[in-house]
């Protein structure tokens, strides 16, 4: 059944926040906003699918957590302004912004 596989991605997600590190398997690099394009309408985390969880809102910013993106084009084509590239020199996530998914994730199982 559907829920079975989305609980599996979900805990994918899971570990990935656990371990702060991108999928083995993901080929793509991740997105990366334009801070100074984007006009905060979180219609790119509206359109981030919940097994990568990866656009949140950080203050006045909504950024992407390159651990969490797998590089798929989805919060694209939500962009109304196209602020979103690919981040082929991410860096990774700081820990303050990991104590924020932690605490935001809520309980894992």
């Amino acid at each position: 059944m559907e829920n079975n596989a989305s609980s599996a991605a979900l805990s994918g997600r899971a570990e990935r926040i656990a371990s702060r590190t991108r999928g083995d398997n993901w080929k793509k690099a991740p997105r990366r906003i334009e801070k100074s394009e984007c006009i905060t309408c979180d219609s790119c985390l509206r359109g981030c699918p919940a097994e990568f969880g990866a656009i949140f809102d950080r203050g006045l910013d909504v950024v992407i957590i390159p651990e969490l993106c797998s590089g798929c084009p989805a919060c694209v084509l939500e962009c109304p302004v196209d602020c979103i590239y690919v981040d082929e020199d991410w860096t990774p996530t700081d820990d303050a912004m990991w104590n924020h998914i932690e605490l935001t994730a809520g309980g894992t199982s």
